[in-house]
């Protein structure tokens, strides 16, 4: 199996991988992606479309991740390896297509307006 390197984005997040063969280790900005994501939804999050694709001890991902916080960065790791998992294999895109993790959440925050208070919020009337 060859290397791949693709990236996955959301909110704010963008995180670029490099998945290759080896035993199952993930690495997140130098450190064991259980260090990084210390909560467990969110390294079951970072390890979701490698556990629907069954390759969870096949594959080694090294990953940089930027910007936005940890829910955001944990989902742009996810889409980042459900994308290389598919470039390897087409074959297991169904399943993960299934799952809703080669999807782009492409929700953002919506920006502030001029005149307004925050993005939807006018400021109050007063009649006097």
């Amino acid at each position: 199996m060859s290397t791949t390197n693709t990236s996955g984005r959301r909110k704010t997040a963008v995180a670029r991988i490099y998945l290759g063969a080896g035993s199952g280790n993930i690495t997140v900005n130098g450190k064991d992606y259980k260090e990084y994501f210390p909560t467990l939804p969110l390294q079951y999050i970072v390890t979701q479309s490698l556990l629907v694709a069954e390759s969870l001890a096949n594959f080694d991902v090294k990953v940089n991740v930027q910007g936005g916080g940890v829910k955001g960065q944990a989902e742009a790791v996810r889409l980042a390896i459900a994308k290389a998992l598919v470039e390897l294999n087409p074959e297991v895109k169904p399943a993960l297509r299934a799952k809703g993790l080669v999807t782009r959440d492409d929700r953002m925050v919506e920006r502030k307006k001029p005149g307004r208070k925050k993005a939807r919020r006018r400021f109050q009337f007063s009649k006097r």
